[in-house]
């Protein structure tokens, strides 16, 4: 339990995690402190928009509805990974959820099944949105996974919270299914990965580009199998079966639709890989 954040706080926070911050309008006295109490707080809910486009969502985020005044949220985390701040004090974001799921946030133990709307989360939590169609398929890019994380160490970091302490709306409350893409154990393990380390280190390893030759020469490797998987979950998949570890040519059609969803075309997107499209990848450490 905590005095919420300041602005400028906040802001710093953000950036020492390393975080690409945009101040979205007058966010900074933007709130909804009139309709009911903010803070203490006491952690972070992780939501997606069902939206799509950059600016239409965080023009959302930052107005609500007719029935929903904004702000929706404290930032909204774009597919790039830039965090848009939309928010400062109270939000509509979290809703009524359950007395049990918060007594084990505020605990930091196993969370239980939902099963009761009881307590104001609004009052509770900050609440981030990632801008994603939450349908299953919409893919959830590395830059976006990595900054999500990132903005709820930077959060967590400061109020001397751990992992434990972000929460999806799903795990919130029955009512919700979001975030739907990854797990939030998935996102957990990241953000504590983040928090033992120093602030704006990086947490995850990525494999060097190995080299047009290493590709060239049809490599059964870990590596290979480390690229496909991130080729799945960028949703430039051509493969029938697998990924697996043996170079292949559903490999180089995969690695083509990246290279075209980079905005490559005609040889440059030859589905060879190049220095540029794999650091952009973000491949897993492997060997």
């Amino acid at each position: 339990m905590a005095a919420p954040l300041t602005a400028d706080t906040l802001v710093a926070a953000l950036t020492a995690e390393g975080v690409t911050v945009v101040e979205h309008g007058d966010w900074r006295t933007h709130n909804r402190n009139s309709a009911g109490a903010w803070g203490p707080v006491n952690g972070v809910i992780v939501h997606h928009t069902v939206t799509s486009g950059t600016s239409a969502s965080v023009d959302l985020c930052y107005d609500g509805t007719t029935d929903l005044p904004g702000p929706l949220c404290h930032g909204v985390i774009d597919k790039d990974g830039t965090v848009y701040l939309v928010g400062n004090g109270r939000a509509n974001h979290a809703g009524l959820g359950d007395a049990g799921v918060l007594a084990a946030v505020i605990a930091e133990t196993v969370l239980p099944a939902p099963d009761s709307d009881d307590v104001d989360g609004n009052t509770r939590f900050y609440g981030f949105e990632c801008i994603n169609l939450g349908d299953g398929s919409d893919p959830w890019p590395e830059a976006q996974l990595e900054a999500l994380a990132r903005v709820c160490a930077a959060v967590c970091r400061r109020h001397g919270w751990g992992a434990a302490s972000v929460i999806g709306h799903l795990e919130w409350t029955f009512r919700k299914i979001d975030p739907t893409g990854f797990s939030m154990a998935s996102m957990r393990t990241r953000i504590a990965a983040l928090l033992a380390a120093a602030p704006g280190g990086s947490a995850t390893r990525y494999q060097p580009f190995p080299g047009d030759a290493f590709f060239k020469s049809a490599p059964h490797s870990t590596i290979v199998a480390a690229m496909g998987g991130r080729l799945v979950a960028e949703g430039c998949s051509a493969y029938a079966d697998g990924p697996g570890p043996q170079w292949s040519d559903a490999d180089r059609a995969s690695y083509a639709l990246w290279q075209q969803k980079l905005g490559y075309t005609g040889a440059d997107a030859d589905g060879w890989p190049g220095a540029t499209s794999w650091n952009s990848l973000k491949v897993p450490y492997t060997a």
